[in-house]
């Protein structure tokens, strides 16, 4: 069967939105993205899990019911991105489809029916558009991705913002599950007889393992219920090599009846969800990551993020994404960079990580205006907590949305104990102060760009100066007076005075 790699892909024009159906051994998804920039924002996405491959080890074709589910789904799937002006629809195959006799069969019935090329990507080609997904969610990952589907999984080396060896081997959770009729024994064997085999993989240690793929991500949502985690975010999740050994430990050891009862695992994984375990603890055994870190990016965003231009592909995720939603929700669009520089002198010691996360809390300060005024503060908090951004940690985004929420006040302090919970004291009392600061910048400017221009924050000699213009253009008023000296509070300064 002819095998297309992505490289061949056309272009959407005019920045138009992009479909990507991908089918896989285990599930077919449509997933439409609002564009080809470095801010690629999910629109739409829909999953049937399918089946493609159950079976393929034993059979070496396609699942006849997942064949008849797939053709039912995927015309929907097609014409719904139609529906939603996607300027390209593209259809990419991956294991079981390319391994499958009856694959070729099947690749021609869904073309006939969608009207669209199907791409049937090599093993080479999906590990390295997958790992180009967890760099584009990830630009710093250092270490090893996994990506675990129903037919296969793929291992790349990444770091320094570039790919290195990678493999694919047939380890996929419906080959396990095939594999397990033979035993436990005999799927432990064949996990560890693929890893061994793998030289480069010692390279893992002591750096983290980025796992990529439903069942993995359903394992990750587990840990979240079991441990009482307080943000429910999959992106950037991160478990010690211990406690992820431990857990896959035992979730390797429970059958279908024990998985019902447990909150959070899907209807249709609970028989892969066992064998995916013990394949994440056999990596980590074997290869001693220091860290597991979950990634909800993986190859449809790989994909899209390979044909972004050089330019593109080079900005900072988290300043693109949030400079891009304060231009579309601000009031007087975004005023993050003027914003960032305003409130540096609060921060003059920063480190740029620190800088780059003030940066993104000030191009999302007006995220929340629409909203009812006793509410803003909480629904700012959780937007920004829930927002699909990458490009950052869970801490990194409870910083950002602890300091958008006291921009708003501070209206109900119980609702931002998910954020406190993710910060130490000192960064909590830092997004605090940065929210202070936007507080009253957008008291004194109406968040208007010419107002707040005119105006300026100075620490001299350990005093914080509220500078105005003399001509009396930016007004002062009690509501002012009292937001500066609730920054002056809370800021290391101690006292300050308004200079006009």
């Amino acid at each position: 069967m002819a095998q297309t790699g992505v490289a061949g892909c056309r272009q959407a024009t005019g920045g138009g939105r992009v479909a990507v159906v991908d089918i896989g051994s285990n599930s077919i998804r449509l997933e439409i993205f609002d564009g080809l920039t470095r801010a690629f924002c999910p629109l739409f996405n829909e999953k049937v899990i399918c089946g493609l491959g159950r079976g393929l080890k034993s059979t070496g074709r396609l699942s006849e019911e997942g064949v008849e589910m797939a053709l039912v789904n995927l015309p929907r799937f097609t014409r719904m991105a139609r529906g939603m002006g996607a300027a390209t629809v593209d259809m990419l195959a991956t294991a079981a489809v390319r391994e499958a006799e009856n694959g070729a069969e099947f690749i021609a019935e869904v073309e006939r029916r969608c009207g669209h090329a199907v791409r049937v990507l090599s093993g080479v080609e999906e590990a390295r558009v997958s790992a180009l997904g967890v760099l584009a969610g990830m630009p710093d990952a250092d270490g090893v991705m996994g990506d675990l589907g129903g037919g296969s999984l793929e291992l790349v080396e990444i770091g320094d913002g570039a790919l290195g060896d990678s493999a694919t081997l047939s380890l996929g959770t419906l080959r396990l599950l095939d594999l397990a009729k033979e035993g436990d024994g005999a799927v432990r064997r064949e996990i560890d007889r693929g890893l061994e085999r793998i030289g480069w993989l010692e390279r893992l240690r002591d750096r983290s393992f980025y796992a990529v793929g439903g069942a993995w991500r359903n394992l990750a949502r587990i840990h979240m219920g079991q441990v009482g985690y307080p943000l429910p975010v999959i992106q950037g999740y991160t478990l010690s090599r211990r406690d992820a050994e431990e857990f896959a430990r035992v979730l390797a050891r429970l059958g279908k009846r024990s998985l019902v009862g447990i909150s959070g695992v899907a209807r249709r994984r609970q028989d892969i969800l066992p064998h995916a375990a013990l394949l994440l603890r056999r990596i980590l055994r074997l290869c001693q990551p220091n860290q597991v870190v979950l990634s909800a990016y993986g190859l449809r965003e790989g994909f899209v993020f390979d044909r972004l231009p050089a330019e593109e592909r080079a900005k900072d995720p988290l300043l693109a994404a949030a400079a891009d939603l304060g231009a579309r929700e601000g009031r007087f669009g975004d005023l993050g960079a003027l914003l960032a520089e305003w409130t540096g002198p609060l921060f003059a010691e920063q480190d740029p990580a620190s800088r780059r996360l003030r940066q993104a809390a000030c191009h999302l300060s007006d995220l929340a205006w629409r909203e009812h005024s006793d509410y803003r503060a909480s629904q700012a908090l959780y937007r920004v907590l829930h927002y699909p951004f990458s490009g950052l940690d869970h801490p990194a985004r409870a910083f950002v949305a602890y300091a958008v929420y006291n921009r708003y006040g501070r209206a109900d302090a119980a609702k931002a104990a998910t954020a406190r919970a993710l910060l130490t004291p000192q960064e909590a009392e830092r997004a605090r102060v940065l929210g202070l600061a936007l507080r009253l910048a957008y008291r004194l400017s109406g968040g208007t760009r010419a107002l707040l221009e005119s105006t300026k924050l100075v620490l001299q000699d350990g005093e914080l100066h509220l500078v105005l213009p003399g001509d009396g253009s930016v007004p002062l008023g009690e509501a002012v007076e009292r937001r500066f000296q609730a920054l002056v509070q809370a800021s290391s300064a101690g006292r300050g005075r308004i200079v006009e």
